[in-house]
């Protein structure tokens, strides 16, 4: 499981703003605003989004490399994932893919795509076969045979 991520970005109020725009829907919030002076030296200021009590994703200040990460956040419903794509849509993101299945990884994956303002792949997903579910409809994954 992750805990956290750093991500770089070139402008920070700019992508603060972006992120929480884009995250709203999925309950991800901007909770807490870390100052690298009180860590070790060279620590770098972070914003940090997150939910649930936790902060696990960070911004901080640097030299972005949209080619150096994919992020996938998580959807608790493809309504979520809708409404994930229109929020970074009208926040500034670039498409990379709308909400749909994702046939080539299973008919239950449905995700949307976007680029962030720095061009970020961002991806948020839904899988349904990993929410609980009334224990009546509850999909379940069968096991590989081992050989």
């Amino acid at each position: 499981m992750l805990d956290h991520l750093f991500l770089s970005v070139a402008d920070m109020p700019a992508a603060i703003a972006f992120y929480e725009r884009a995250l709203a829907p999925l309950g991800i919030a901007h909770v807490h605003d870390y100052k690298g002076s009180d860590g070790p030296p060279g620590h770098p200021d972070l914003k940090g989004f997150g939910s649930a009590n936790r902060i696990y994703f960070w911004l901080r200040e640097g030299t972005a490399d949209a080619r150096a990460v994919h992020i996938g956040f998580v959807a608790d419903s493809a309504a979520a994932v809708d409404a994930f794509y229109a929020a970074a849509r009208r926040a500034g993101g670039a498409d990379n893919g709308a909400p749909g299945a994702r046939l080539h990884y299973d008919p239950r994956y449905y995700a949307a795509n976007i680029f962030d303002l720095d061009g970020y792949s961002i991806e948020v997903v839904y899988k349904s076969w990993q929410h609980r579910q009334p224990s009546s409809v509850q999909n379940v994954i069968p096991r590989p045979q081992l050989s």
